[in-house]
């Protein structure tokens, strides 16, 4: 370690205005060394350039002005004015060139407590001109500054940085002013300490500032640009280093050659095909060939399979099993759930019977392998597996448990991946002979969280439903439209329809005021739905007793199946084409299209009904507040209107999940926490699509050139690597 590094961990105690209590709260918040304090950047910032006097702002208000502006004033006196219908709170300020007004309507004695008599405070909002012809801002934006900053800006240039103060820090009575002071004084004392950790090339090649001018930047921007060019170096430097240690790990996969080899020994596959009663999509047959590709390869399969909902994955995913087991090995289908697996085996062992009818002399073996079997049973699956009897196996967690043996295992294939963690799935793996591996996904995902969270998979996608589907239907409804589709329910139950309805929880909640499965099933059986066979699903039934009333759905027991979301991954049953989907507003975008996708598995036109509040659905049209003007909870109602309005107008999966993303960032929606994948601080996956890409294709073109960074210009790149992240990855020769 050099000296630079030996300054740069050194503790923040030693630093100006700090010392060992502050430094106990800084720790408390993360920040331990001066290292950690030069990338403690801010969340936002004051560009002094966007600043107006009041005398400007007046103007721009007189003139009709509909956008946000910014103004400094100090702070004269407040008052809590209460009338006959409401109270609210006042605030006057001034400038050298005249006075304004800020009001609130609500959070009163808070905000009466943040303006005091002579604070200076930036104000960012849209000005308005009030019936006496005076300058006023409702509910705005604040910042509070020091008297010197609203002055000249001395201390922090043309642009004011305000980083988030956690409360350790606060409570040792650390504001925005102070924190600035000790951040500024790190940076210029430190900066140029920080060693650069992208080679001169990669900084050429991408028009990067250095990594010290992107810290000081980032901190206290010269301008607006600089400001953008710090963020970028940081934002191209975290996604460069991460598709880079995707692209090894993908490097150090195609090293490994198999230890088997698949070879077509017979023509089961065309057999298996005859036996299924609808031909394969063009798309389910070009994903074929590409697996079939891998599997014939001397190097492992690493691919990952997407597919909307009834798309055909787990057909496509049996008939390249089928490629190992005419060779001898043995596949696994691994799968969140005991419905689940349980849904698998029984469709799967189907289909193997039939081909088993026709092909006597290779008969294969399916077995099932979850949780609460019967002992005896149990163990004598479990033998079958090591003795190399079975030839596919399917189930829950329950394959990667100790005393589960393969003998050959050569195909891992993993559904609803994003629903297992990473060490799950690497348990499975490690069972079998450095084995194929396909994981299969049944929510779309959008192009930027597959380049980074999969980009050491090759991907396949089926983007087309089978023939004889037609789009469902979606429409949105008010609650008031209830017994008119009530009525539609009976009237298509006459023509052999049978009907989903899905309540968002099993039992009334006085805090949500949810309508209850349990409750409804009752009073529809009672009332609109009484000439009507109901049944009730929901999630405090054991999986068996589930599944027994989806079957008893299936062999048209019922007409209706009240249900939770436990019907979002289930048995297919041809005849319900109706699912009404009450207090939909509710629902997560991507879960109301899981829940669209159990209906419309035939050729007959499928239904989604989408109930919401009246007053919801009446102002879809006319629902255009900005955002920036939008309190917490309206914001939460218009991303309700979204997610509806997003519904009724897509049925493309892929298209959901976009908007989906937009809508709630990435967050875990698609199993991120699950991955391992780390946290990103500077990079957002829904806007930064340009430069995840541009750091890809350079991380897998150095990878390409240099498969283990031993070349004396990619020094740096190793140096960090083994330094920052070798928890992630370890190279063939560490050094």
């Amino acid at each position: 370690m050099n000296s630079n590094s030996n300054i740069l961990t050194t503790s923040v105690k030693y630093l100006k205005s700090v010392g060992p209590k502050r430094a106990i709260a800084f720790e408390k918040a993360g920040i331990k060394s001066i290292k950690d304090l030069l990338f403690y950047f801010p969340t936002r910032y004051l560009d002094r350039t966007t600043v107006l006097t009041v005398s400007q702002a007046y103007q721009y208000a007189v003139n009709g002005y509909d956008g946000e502006l910014t103004i400094i004033g100090k702070v004269l006196q407040k008052e809590i004015i209460k009338t006959s219908k409401r109270q609210l709170l006042k605030v006057y300020f001034k400038d050298k060139t005249g006075f304004f007004e800020c009001i609130w309507f609500s959070g009163i004695n808070y905000f009466e407590k943040i303006f005091n008599e002579n604070d200076f405070f930036a104000i960012s909002s849209k000005p308005e001109i009030d019936r006496y012809n005076r300058l006023q801002f409702i509910h705005p934006d604040y910042d509070k500054i020091s008297e010197e900053e609203s002055n000249n800006f001395i201390n922090t240039g043309k642009i004011i940085p305000f980083y988030r103060i956690p409360k350790e820090l606060k409570l040792t009575n650390l504001g925005d002013l102070g924190i600035r002071k000790i951040i500024y004084n790190a940076v210029e004392n430190y900066v140029d300490k920080v060693e650069e950790t992208l080679p001169d090339y990669l900084i050429k090649k991408h028009s990067l500032i250095p990594l010290n001018e992107a810290i000081k930047n980032y901190h206290f921007p010269e301008s607006i640009d600089k400001l953008l060019e710090a963020k970028r170096r940081m934002k191209f430097e975290e996604i460069f280093f991460l598709e880079l240690i995707i692209a090894l790990k993908k490097s150090k996969i195609k090293k490994n050659i198999k230890p088997y080899k698949y070879s077509i020994k017979s023509d089961l596959i065309k057999k298996f095909l005859s036996i299924l009663p609808y031909e394969l999509t063009k798309s389910q047959l070009k994903v074929l060939s590409e697996i079939k590709k891998d599997l014939l390869s001397e190097y492992p399969m690493n691919r990952l399979l997407q597919g909307d909902v009834g798309s055909g994955k787990t057909i496509v995913a049996l008939i390249s099993m089928l490629i190992a087991v005419d060779s001898g090995y043995q596949t696994a289908l691994m799968v969140p759930t005991e419905i689940l697996a349980d849904q698998h085996y029984r469709n799967i062992s189907a289909l193997v019977e039939k081909l088993n009818q026709i092909n006597p002399e290779r008969k294969i073996q399916v077995e099932l392998l979850i949780g609460g079997q019967n002992k005896s049973k149990r163990n004598k699956i479990l033998k079958s597996i090591e003795d190399n009897q079975t030839d596919i196996i399917i189930g829950t967690h329950a394959l990667i448990e100790e005393n589960v043996n393969f003998n050959n295992l050569s195909y891992v294939v993993i559904d609803e991946q994003h629903r297992f963690g990473v060490r799950q799935r690497a348990d499975l793996i490690s069972k079998g002979l450095n084995p194929d591996v396909l994981v299969m996904s049944a929510t779309p995902i959008p192009r930027t969280i597959t380049m980074t969270l999969y980009g050491d998979l090759d991907v396949s996608v089926i983007d087309e439903m089978p023939r004889n589907r037609k789009k469902i239907l979606t429409v949105l409804r008010g609650e008031k439209k209830l017994p008119e589709i009530y009525k539609f329910i009976i009237d298509k139950a006459k023509e052999n329809y049978q009907t989903f309805i899905v309540y968002p929880l099993i039992e009334e909640s006085d805090k949500l005021e949810l309508k209850a499965a349990t409750k409804y099933y009752e009073e529809l059986s009672s009332t609109y739905l009484k000439d009507l066979k109901l049944g009730l699903i929901h999630g405090k039934m054991s999986w068996q007793e589930k599944e027994e009333m989806m079957f008893k759905f299936l062999r048209k027991e019922f007409d209706v199946l009240v249900a939770t979301t436990v019907i979002e991954v289930g048995i297919d049953i041809p005849d319900a084409n109706i699912i009404l989907i009450n207090d939909a507003h509710r629902f997560g975008l991507s879960q109301l299209h899981q829940l669209r996708g159990r209906v419309g598995r035939s050729n007959k036109q499928a239904y989604c009904i989408l109930v919401s509040s009246d007053n919801l659905v009446e102002r879809q049209n006319t629902y255009k507040l900005n955002f920036e003007y939008l309190s917490p909870t309206q914001l939460e109602n218009y991303k309700a209107s979204i997610r509806l309005q997003s519904m009724v107008k897509f049925n493309d999966g892929f298209k959901i999940a976009e908007i989906d993303m937009k809508l709630r960032g990435p967050g875990d929606i698609f199993g991120i926490k699950q991955s391992g994948f780390p946290e990103l601080k500077y990079v957002n996956i829904v806007e930064d699509e340009k430069i995840i890409f541009e750091a890809k294709v350079s991380a897998f073109d150095v990878v390409k050139n240099d498969q283990e960074l031993v070349s004396e210009k990619n020094f740096l790149l190793r140096k960090k690597i083994i330094d920052e992240f070798k928890d992630n990855f370890i190279f063939s020769k560490i050094g």
